[in-house]
């Protein structure tokens, strides 16, 4: 149903403020004047600066007034500002400008098409609230549609509602789309709808601190490299980031709450994937499928606020040489989940917490989850530690011969309180030559390395964080 109350677009950017860092029920915290990067987080480089955008005399347009024949004749750099009001698109711009908005302004499309199509390096478009696209999946019809020869282009803090697509990215390399609230259509079925940001080979796109909820994936990206994901909050998703074929990038301090997946990390290598948080994602938190040399730390993956539970927290399928390190899982039916030729794997360091299967490995080989001298953190593991180095005394091993006999044959799962798979587990206590092959972590922990913030409470849309 599409948003056309003022209020109500006004109660969509207050919601869930909690779920973006020090937020609260009311609304955003104060911030800095700049989005809090990580250290090794830095916008590419863009032409349209500040100074670049002076570089023509600036052209205030009132509501009513034809936009495009401006458009058409602004010299390089000039910046054109929409009075607060409704104004008529659709738009295609073909030079280097900045497309700005007073609070209020509105760019509302015919119900066809992209509202916004760039078509030329370093443009700027920046507080609008754009609404009124098109719903056809192969035209890509989106709020702003930013095509292969639009490099540079900078996409902030606007208001993008009930579009088939929010962003589009459609090979423009080094684009930057920052701080915007992104709200797709919640009259679509999933297989009909588009998604918050999609990117296709734009090297170098930087997606910041956007607010993100309903539609298909949040954020989907696909035959790209050197991107950078950060900050964004994602809810009432399928995927909040999906990724596919893109390499050596950087997923960092993404929150997903209440969608179907949290992460979603396909056929790509070589990624730095760090502080992000999924809470109460229905199927898994993170999902790492073919995916190959990556560093998978400090994340957080959490269920039981909303829905009392995930499948998985961690899917790991045909993933090859992947460092997981200092991770926090909890609270789901299966805590990680090893299959289908995954090898060459290191983890340390990460607490399992009150799974109730804290680990699934489908394979016969012995695998030790420890790395030089430190392993993981149990919350089952009845450990003791006499010498007081923080390290059990004992090795862990998270399954036995009856968890193995019950992933082959899930029917006997009617027999785990039986007298004989009492005595076999007795009997494994006593002989370990009688377990199988399969997980042992010969490190276990005595304590989490790290215990994260409690999660706030589930809100209805996130806020982006202010820039």
């Amino acid at each position: 149903m599409a948003v056309t109350s003022r209020a109500a677009m006004a109660m969509l950017t207050a919601c869930l403020a909690a779920a973006a860092p020090g937020g609260t029920a009311a609304g955003p915290a104060a911030v800095p004047a700049t989005i809090a990067r990580p250290a090794t987080v830095a916008a590419p480089a863009t032409a349209n600066t500040d100074a670049g955008a002076k570089a023509g005399a600036e052209r205030r347009v009132a509501p009513g007034e034809a936009l495009q024949p401006l458009i058409d004749a602004a010299t390089p750099g000039q910046v054109i500002r929409l009075a607060a009001g409704r104004h008529a698109g659709p738009l295609r711009i073909g030079r280097p400008l900045s497309l700005v908005g007073d609070a209020g302004a509105v760019l509302v499309g015919p119900g066809a098409g992209s509202v916004i199509t760039i078509d030329a390096p370093d443009v700027r478009i920046e507080g609008l609230e754009v609404t009124g696209s098109g719903i056809n999946l192969p035209a890509m019809d989106s709020a702003i549609l930013v095509t292969q020869t639009a490099a540079r282009a900078r996409i902030r803090s606007n208001r993008l509602l009930d579009n088939l697509f929010g962003v589009y990215l459609h090979g423009a390399a080094g684009s930057i789309v920052e701080y915007n609230l992104i709200v797709g259509r919640r009259d679509l079925r999933t297989a009909e709808a588009g998604n918050g940001v999609s990117i296709w080979n734009a090297p170098g796109a930087h997606v910041i601190g956007n607010a993100i909820s309903h539609g298909r994936d949040g954020i989907f990206v696909k035959v790209s490299s050197h991107n950078v994901f950060a900050d964004n909050t994602m809810t009432q998703l399928r995927f909040a980031i999906h990724y596919m074929y893109t390499n050596d990038s950087r997923i960092v301090g993404n929150r997903s709450r209440g969608n179907d997946v949290g992460l979603a990390i396909m056929f790509s290598d070589r990624l730095e994937i760090r502080d992000n948080v999924s809470d109460d994602d229905r199927d898994y938190g993170l999902l790492l499928h073919t995916t190959n040399d990556s560093r998978v730390i400090g994340n957080v993956v959490r269920a039981g606020l909303g829905h009392g539970g995930r499948e998985k927290c961690v899917f790991v399928y045909n993933a090859a040489r992947n460092l997981l390190q200092d991770n926090w899982f909890q609270a789901c039916a299966i805590g990680i989940h090893f299959t289908a030729g995954s090898e060459g794997n290191t983890l340390s360091g990460n607490a399992f917490i009150s799974n109730r299967e804290q680990v699934k490995y489908v394979g016969t080989r012995y695998i030790d989850w420890s790395h030089e001298g430190r392993g993981n953190y149990w919350s089952d593991n009845p450990a003791y530690d006499l010498d007081g180095d923080g390290i059990a005394d004992r090795p862990y091993r998270p399954n036995d011969l009856a968890d193995e006999i019950l992933w082959m044959l899930p029917a006997t799962k009617a027999l785990i309180a039986s007298p004989a798979v009492q005595v076999v587990r007795w009997a494994q206590a006593r002989f370990p030559a009688l377990y199988p092959g399969g997980v042992i972590d010969s490190a276990p922990l005595m304590r989490p390395v790290r215990v994260p913030a409690p999660a706030s409470a589930p809100a209805s849309a996130p806020a982006p964080a202010s820039p």
